[in-house]
């Protein structure tokens, strides 16, 4: 019955695009509530100079070799953007956007030039393609599992794993960093590590999915669930809902529009970023109306004569 399922095009596709989802939104949050969401999108494009560099040194195309040299170049990204940060003479956000494109453009040369006749290109690492995810498979206690499921899974217990271990230091190092440096929680480490693990998080999925689809589901679904509560761990439960939910109904629309899957799985998540922003309970926008409409016809009491 379960090989059966798992044979089918529909299932992998969107437990794949699920899971991506839901490792991608559990380190998306803490970017999310720290101010660096770009970040996302400068390790995501920045991978692509690690990737080379460990095929030009080990000629491995996957494995842990390149998890790991993902997550060195993510942390060189973030070096080199604080360091220009710190000279007082540009921004955060303009270093982010000085360092990963000079990352990226020298991964894009070194492909070109050492690797323009191996299976790894540009276009894969930003587009994926998703739609093919159920070929690829591996046999696991009997049964055909896709390999970009089981990588996507192990990334998904490691981000958890980290978050469950640290969750309190990290909640406190997010919110308040003096404070948890005064109690010794090491903010810098903890930061670094949550880095570590985006890289890997994105060189993980973008052979499924692809860099684009990774930003989309690491910002997106967070900051949606941003909107419609301030409990840190119902982030991560409504992030991971968002990420079910545009998988499942960014398949069904790909598949009746005959358009790319990935893309609109991107798409569906901004779609219920709309209606967290417009239709939220607390902070929506159509809320605020009535509520503001509610205060104006609500009868004002006489002042009390004495």
């Amino acid at each position: 019955m379960i090989a059966e399922l798992l044979t089918m095009t529909a299932l992998p596709i969107i437990l794949v695009g699920a899971m991506v989802g839901i490792a991608s939104s559990a380190v998306g949050t803490f970017l999310v509530l720290r101010g660096n969401s770009m970040l996302s999108d400068a390790i995501s494009h920045s991978i692509v100079f690690g990737i080379v560099i460990v095929w030009l040194l080990t000629k491995q195309q996957s494995g842990p070799v390149q998890l790991i040299g993902a997550a060195l170049t993510g942390l060189l990204t973030v070096l080199l953007t604080e360091a220009l940060a710190s000279t007082k003479r540009v921004k955060q956000d303009t270093a982010i956007g000085l360092v990963f494109p000079a990352l990226f453009s020298i991964g894009v040369l070194l492909l070109n030039i050492y690797a323009h006749d191996v299976h790894i290109d540009t276009h894969t690492v930003l587009l994926g393609e998703i739609g093919f995810v159920w070929l690829d498979t591996i046999d696991l206690f009997g049964l055909p599992i896709p390999q970009a499921l089981v990588s996507m899974s192990v990334m998904t217990l490691l981000n958890y794993a980290f978050i469950g271990l640290f969750y309190k230091e990290l909640k406190l190092a997010t919110f308040d960093p003096a404070l948890a440096k005064t109690f010794g929680f090491m903010p810098s480490f903890l930061f670094y590590a949550l880095l570590m693990l985006t890289s890997s998080t994105a060189v993980a999925a973008f052979d499924a999915v692809g860099a684009v689809l990774f930003i989309a589901f690491a910002i997106v679904p967070a900051s949606a669930a941003y909107l419609l509560t301030d409990r840190l761990w119902m982030m991560f439960i409504i992030g991971a809902l968002i990420s079910i939910a545009s998988s499942i109904s960014g398949y069904y629309l790909a598949v009746l529009l005959n358009v790319s899957i990935g893309g609109m799985m991107a798409v569906m998540t901004g779609v219920f970023l709309t209606v967290a922003f417009l239709a939220g309970p607390r902070y929506g926008v159509i809320t605020q109306l009535v509520k503001r409409r509610r205060a104006r016809r609500a009868p004002v009491e006489p002042p009390s004569s004495i």
